[in-house]
């Protein structure tokens, strides 16, 4: 079960989910953990650039960052994401959404 009893500022979390640039990589995490070579290819940002619009969900822990071999891997916490999703109605179309920028994105 997904514990969301942290002090979530959801108002912050909703912007920081519906941002184009953090819509973005959470699309490229759908599909499970990225390294940062990858991501910095596929987005044209840096790593800090990444880290910095992902810095409200790494600090929530909805989007973990590792290191292996000199690379960053960034790894998405869906059902943390879906949970928190799921229970706010504000965050009802986040997911419709992010399935549509990524289909387009692809």
């Amino acid at each position: 079960m997904v514990d969301l009893s942290e002090n979530i500022d959801k108002q912050k979390m909703m912007e920081t989910l519906v941002n184009p640039d953090v819509s973005s990589i959470l699309a490229e995490l759908e599909g499970g953990e990225k390294d940062s070579t990858y991501l910095e290819s596929k987005l044209h940002l840096s790593v800090d650039q990444i880290k910095d619009r992902l810095s409200y969900v790494i600090e929530n822990k909805f989007v973990m960052v590792t290191q292996n071999n000199g690379k960053e891997i960034f790894n998405v916490d869906l059902a943390k994401l879906n949970k928190i999703m799921e229970n706010d109605d504000n965050f009802k179309n986040v997911v419709d959404g992010l399935t549509e920028l990524d289909q387009f994105l692809n």
